[in-house]
């Protein structure tokens, strides 16, 4: 099996967009594989304690369910400059999350094994 990176660009304000992302990683993990979800742009706010509990989506898993699957079983990425264009630091976020820039996303994405999805 692959290594899954999924890249997420949309905040809460694109709920749809959000969940697709998260879901898919989510079941990925579910499955067995490897996952690396990147959160850039407006994204990096799920990162942060109580966006994603404000996210609804009807037929949706609940987004916060999703990305707790995400930290339990596999790692969640704020993309550096984008959480320094918001006025975040690595405090702001949920523990286990990690704050890394292009160099590790390209790393990650460049991997032997590695399959990258973006929303």
């Amino acid at each position: 099996m692959r290594d899954l990176v999924v890249k997420l660009m949309s905040g809460p304000e694109v709920p749809e967009r959000a969940s697709q992302a998260f879901s898919v990683a989510a079941t990925a993990l579910a499955a067995g594989g490897t996952v690396s979800l990147w959160l850039a742009g407006d994204a990096v706010r799920l990162a942060q304690p109580g966006e994603a509990e404000a996210v609804t989506l009807a037929h949706a898993t609940p987004l916060a369910e999703l990305r707790d699957a995400v930290l339990l079983d596999g790692q969640l990425t704020v993309c550096t400059q984008c959480a320094r264009r918001r006025d975040l630091t690595a405090e702001d976020f949920l523990p286990g999350v990690r704050v890394a820039g292009s160099a590790t996303f390209v790393a990650e994405v460049l991997a032997p094994d590695s399959q990258a999805l973006s929303y």
